[in-house]
C-alpha cells in the first residue's frame, strides 16, 4: 500500500466518523494533519474492538493484533493503511510507543469486562490510558512536547473523558456499563450498582454534580498549564477544550434531569467555536 492510498483510506474514515476532533486537525499544516488522521483512525478500530467483538476471546484476540502492529510500527514496519499513515509520524514528531500501548490497554480495560461502578483509582487510570495517552501523542504532534504539554495532557484528557461519562450514561447503560465512581455512589446513597437501576435513582444527579466537580478542575489545571505552552501549537487543544468545555456547560445546566437526550452543541455554535480560536 502506496502513503496516498493509506491516506485517502484514512481521511476517508475520519470523515465518515463526524467526529468534533476534526475541526480541531482541520486547522494543522499538512504533516501534523495528517498524522492525526493516522492517530484518530487507530483510535476508532481499537475503540471498535473493545464495544463490538463477539466474546472476549474475539475483543483480546483483535487488541492484541494491534499492541503487535504497533510494536512493528515502531521498529519501522507498516502492514496496514494506519500505520502506514502513523509509520513517518513516528519519527518526525518523536512519538512514544507506550502511548500508543497504553491506549490499547484502556479499551483492554472496556474488553475485558463491563465496567460497572470502579473506583475512583481504576477510573483515573482508566481516563488516563483511553484520553490522557490520547493527548500525550497529540501535543508532540502539534509540536509541543514540553513538561507543561504533558501536563495539558493529564488534565484535559481527563477533563474530556470524565465529560463523556457525565453525558453518555444512557448510552453506556444499554451496554451494561457504569463509569460513575463507587465512592461518589455510596455517599449519595445509591445503593444499586446496576446500571440502569442508578440512573433512576433520585440522587443521581447529587453524584453527577460532584464527579463534574472533579472535571471542572482538570479544565482549570488544563487552563493554567496552557499558559506556559507554545500558543501555534495549543491550539487545535485549545479549540477542543472549547467544544468539550461548552458541552460540559450545557450538562450542568441541564443538571441531569433527562439523560435520555443526548447533550450536542448546534452546527453554528462548533463553527463559532472555531472561528474564536482561529482568529484569537
Amino acid at each position: 500500500m502506496t502513503y496516498q492510498q493509506a491516506i485517502a483510506d484514512v481521511k476517508g474514515r475520519v470523515a465518515k466518523s463526524r467526529s468534533s476532533f476534526h475541526a480541531g486537525m482541520a486547522i494543522l499544516p499538512k504533516a501534523r494533519r495528517e498524522a492525526m488522521y493516522g492517530l484518530y483512525a487507530f483510535c476508532r478500530e481499537v475503540d471498535d474492538i473493545a464495544d463490538d467483538g463477539a466474546t472476549f476471546e474475539e475483543r483480546a484476540n483483535g487488541l492484541q493484533q494491534w499492541r503487535e502492529r504497533i510494536g512493528n510500527l515502531f521498529r519501522g514496519n507498516a502492514s496496514d493503511a494506519i500505520t502506514t499513515v502513523l509509520l513517518p509520524a513516528v519519527q518526525r514528531f518523536d512519538l512514544i510507543e507506550k502511548d500508543f500501548q497504553d491506549i490499547i490497554d484502556g479499551m483492554a480495560m472496556d474488553a475485558a469486562t463491563l465496567i460497572c461502578a470502579p473506583n475512583a483509582e481504576t477510573l483515573d487510570l482508566y481516563c488516563d490510558r483511553v484520553a490522557s495517552a490520547v493527548g500525550r501523542i497529540s501535543v508532540r504532534i502539534f509540536g509541543d512536547s514540553s513538561p507543561k504539554a504533558m501536563e495539558v495532557s493529564h488534565h484535559l484528557g481527563r477533563a474530556f473523558q470524565l465529560t463523556n461519562i457525565l453525558r453518555d450514561l444512557s448510552e453506556d447503560a444499554t451496554r451494561g456499563r457504569l463509569y460513575l465512581p463507587e465512592e461518589l455512589l455510596a455517599k449519595h446513597g445509591v445503593v444499586s450498582r446496576v446500571p440502569n437501576e442508578v440512573l433512576r435513582d433520585p440522587n443521581l444527579a447529587a453524584v453527577c454534580r460532584e464527579l463534574a466537580a472533579w472535571a471542572r478542575l482538570h479544565f482549570t489545571a488544563s487552563d493554567l498549564a496552557m499558559r506556559e505552552c507554545i500558543p501555534s501549537a495549543m491550539r487545535p487543544a485549545k479549540i477542543m477544550r472549547a467544544y468539550y468545555g461548552a458541552i460540559f456547560d450545557k450538562l450542568v445546566a441541564h443538571d441531569w434531569r433527562d439523560i435520555s437526550t443526548r447533550v450536542t452543541l448546534p452546527k453554528w455554535k462548533k463553527i463559532w467555536l472555531v472561528l474564536r480560536h482561529l482568529v484569537g
